[in-house]
C-alpha cells in the first residue's frame, strides 16, 4: 500500500502527516483520519492503510504537532500506570477547536493532490478524534460529506468547544458509534448530542455497541473487541461508499 510522509503547514507550525493511497490508478475519494489520544503509532497507521485498501486516499495528520516529538506510545503499557500524566501534556496541546482550525490546512493538502476525486471528503475519528471529526465537519460544512465518531468522548458537554454546539452547520451525514461501557459518553450525553443533531436537521444515525468499552475499535487497546470492530468497519465503509464521490 503506497504511503507518503509529508509535512503540512498550519497556522501553528508544521504538522507531520502520512498519506496512504490505494494501489493502481486514481483518482479516489479522500478521508481524513483523526486519531485517538495515543497519537500516531503503528496500529493507527495500519488502520489508515486498511481504509486506503478499501479505495480511499487517507490523510493521517499528527494532531499533537504543537507538542513536538513523542512516543510512539503503547496503549497497553500506558494504561498500566498513570495514563493521565503521560497523555495529559499531549492532549493539552490540541482540542476540538484547534483540530478544526488545522483542518483548513488538511483540506488544502488534499486539494493540492491530483489523485483525489472531487472536493467532498469524509472524516473518521476515534476517542479524542471523534469530537474533532464532528467539529471539523461543522466548521467546513461544504467540504465534508460524511463524519464518523467511534467511541468519541465528551461530545455534548458545557464546554464552549463541545461538538454539539456546532452541529447547526453540519451538512455531512453523521454516524456516532458509542460503547455502553464508557464514562466519557454516558447515555444522558448521547441523548443531548442526538437531540442537537435532530433539532439541526442533520442526517445521522447513532448506535450503542452492547458489551463494548471505550476504545474497542483500536487493536492495541486492552479493550479491543474484534467482532465489534469489524461491525464498526462495515458501518464506516458503507457510509463512505454511499456519500463520497466515486
Amino acid at each position: 500500500m503506497p504511503t507518503e510522509k509529508t509535512t503540512i503547514p498550519t497556522r501553528d507550525g508544521s504538522c507531520p502527516a502520512q498519506v496512504m493511497t490505494p494501489s493502481g490508478a486514481g483518482p479516489w475519494p479522500a478521508v481524513i483520519l483523526y486519531a485517538d489520544a495515543g497519537g500516531i503509532r503503528p496500529v493507527v497507521t495500519e488502520m489508515a492503510q486498511r481504509l486506503a485498501e478499501a479505495g480511499y486516499v487517507v490523510l493521517l495528520p499528527d494532531l499533537f504537532h504543537r507538542h513536538g516529538p513523542y512516543g510512539p506510545l503503547v496503549p497497553k503499557e500506558v494504561f498500566k500506570g498513570d495514563w493521565r500524566a503521560i497523555l495529559g501534556p499531549l492532549m493539552a496541546t490540541t482540542g476540538n477547536d484547534k483540530a478544526a482550525e488545522d483542518t483548513e490546512a488538511f483540506l488544502a493538502c488534499l486539494d493540492a493532490r491530483g489523485d483525489v476525486a472531487g472536493r467532498k471528503v469524509g472524516a473518521v475519528g476515534f476517542c479524542m478524534g471523534g469530537g474533532m471529526t464532528l467539529a471539523a465537519a461543522a466548521t467546513y460544512p461544504e467540504r465534508f460529506a460524511a463524519a464518523i465518531s467511534f467511541h468519541g468522548g465528551n461530545l455534548a458537554t458545557d464546554a464552549p468547544t463541545s461538538p454539539h454546539r456546532l452541529v447547526a452547520g453540519l451538512k455531512a451525514e453523521v454516524y456516532v458509534a458509542a460503547a455502553d461501557n464508557d464514562g466519557s459518553y454516558p447515555p444522558a450525553m448521547a441523548e443531548r448530542l442526538e437531540k442537537s443533531l435532530a433539532d439541526a436537521g442533520v442526517r445521522f444515525s447513532a448506535e450503542t455497541y452492547t458489551g463494548a468499552a471505550h476504545g474497542w475499535m483500536l487493536p492495541d487497546f486492552p479493550v479491543y473487541d474484534e467482532a465489534a470492530a469489524e461491525r464498526g468497519w462495515a458501518a464506516m465503509l458503507a457510509l463512505f461508499g454511499r456519500t463520497l464521490p466515486a
